[in-house]
């Protein structure tokens, strides 16, 4: 008698087993295929997105270089240190307006940026507080664009080539 209820129930075990493999293998695929169609979906909100921040870090790097900062800081009949004082002001307002773009770029982009401001702080400083310029606001702006330029490859350009060339592993 139990041998003969094992062959009613072995039939309806292998049914059960092949509905059951078909069924996850199904399910699986239709996960699969969801979960492709989510990551375009995404991948189409988000390239556009991360797009618009290597755009607007290149844009704070040409903003913040000394050439570009300078004229656009100076005001006749500033002050040395009220000349110094703006420009600190500008570039920690454009560095400030524009970190939330850090998360759409690797860390080594955004640690460039970072240092490229850094840098660019630390020589305006260095020369605001030397007392041999203390003479014009103008000689003070001449030597910090001579000073910049100098290098052979400014931190904001560094910056720049970092971005560009993230950008071109991403997005070819």
């Amino acid at each position: 008698m139990a041998q003969q209820a094992f062959w009613y129930i072995l039939p309806s075990i292998v049914v059960f087993l092949t509905a059951y493999i078909v069924l996850k293998t199904f399910l699986d695929r239709e996960k699969a295929q969801l979960q492709l169609k989510l990551n375009i979906e995404n991948s189409k909100r988000l390239i556009p997105i991360r797009l618009q921040a290597y755009e607007r870090l290149v844009l704070l790097m040409e903003r913040i270089s000394p050439q570009a900062l300078i004229p656009r800081v100076y005001q006749k009949d500033m002050t040395k240190e009220q000349f110094h004082y703006a420009l600190l002001q500008a570039i920690r307002q454009e560095y400030e307006h524009n970190l939330s773009q850090q998360i759409y770029v690797s860390n080594e982009a955004w640690q460039a940026v970072r240092e490229a401001k850094e840098s660019i702080i630390r020589l305006i400083n260095t020369i605001a507080s030397d007392p041999k310029y203390n003479d014009s606001v103008q000689k003070m702006s001449r030597l910090i664009i001579e000073a910049y330029a100098s290098v052979d490859e400014t931190p904001t350009d560094h910056a720049i080539r970092v971005l560009k060339n993230e950008l071109h592993e991403i997005f070819g």
